[in-house]
């Protein structure tokens, strides 16, 4: 069966995918390829631990979406709009199929099925039916 739904968790250190319709549901991970330093900063001076930003990985995310007829992006942080952004650049046509993007912790593969189910049933009675 096809699924016509997919909600990806993104930070900067990896993807996950869910695809799913009403019977079924499928999951991927990708993971970012280069190595996050961690780096001592003198006192005073802020701690960063994200990877730099890399356009490579969100191609690699963008090409596990094609194909979705509705996309939903969550996150913790700002990876989720860094990536939004970089499909409104470089793939327009994947990214008039975001329908939203939420700001999501870290759930499991089982927790973000069941929170893109709730989110797309929501949605969806919120259109005009034909």
């Amino acid at each position: 069966m096809t699924h016509f739904h997919a909600a990806v968790w993104i930070d900067h250190h990896e993807a996950r995918i869910v695809s799913f319709n009403p019977d079924e549901h499928a999951t991927a991970t990708l993971h970012h390829h280069q190595a996050v330093k961690h780096t001592q900063h003198s006192a005073g001076k802020s701690r960063n631990w994200r990877a730099p930003e890399d356009p490579a990985y969100y191609e690699e995310v963008a090409k596990s979406l094609d194909g979705f007829g509705e996309i939903l992006i969550v996150g913790p942080a700002n990876a989720k709009f860094a990536f939004l952004k970089h499909l409104q650049a470089k793939h327009p046509a994947l990214a008039a199929k975001v329908v939203g993007i939420e700001t999501v912790d870290h759930p499991s593969d089982g927790e973000l099925t069941n929170y893109a189910r709730a989110y797309f049933h929501k949605k969806d009675r919120t259109l005009p039916q034909l």
